[in-house]
């Protein structure tokens, strides 16, 4: 496997309300979208630094994942997300090597795109998250 790039990194924070100003005034970044993804029960805001983009993190129930995360070890970085094609083929791959994934097959992500997540026990403690643009 090569992705192409870094996707995004994602980023828990407790309030984008709060956030998302910080990334503003601070870096001068733009927010461009604010979505929520019920099925992961987290509301999701973006920002883009050249081609990568930064996800901050909102949970929406504290028993979604990200709610869980904040309630184990606080805001900070959530996981890392890669672009790559044939995103099926990959997660196959993965798990043919020995990886343990916690997405088998692929799902619905943030902004369209197909992703699955390989689990931080076999990615040495990093949630890793692999990203595929249907529309290309």
């Amino acid at each position: 496997m090569k992705p192409s790039h870094i996707e995004h990194i994602g980023i828990a924070v407790k309030s984008l309300d709060e956030a998302i100003p910080f990334y503003e005034k601070v870096f001068g970044l733009a927010c461009y979208a604010v979505e929520e993804v019920a099925e992961q029960k987290v509301k999701t805001a973006f920002f883009k630094v050249g081609q990568t983009k930064i996800e901050l993190l909102e949970s929406t129930d504290p028993e979604g994942p990200v709610g869980k995360f904040i309630e184990k070890k606080g805001e900070g970085v959530h996981h890392i997300a890669f672009a790559v094609n044939d995103l099926a083929q990959k997660l196959t791959a993965v798990q043919e090597a020995g990886v343990r994934v916690i997405d088998k097959t692929p799902r619905k992500g943030a902004e369209g795109l197909n992703i699955g997540f390989l689990h931080p026990k076999s990615t040495f403690g990093v949630l890793t998250e692999l990203c595929e643009d249907p529309s290309k």
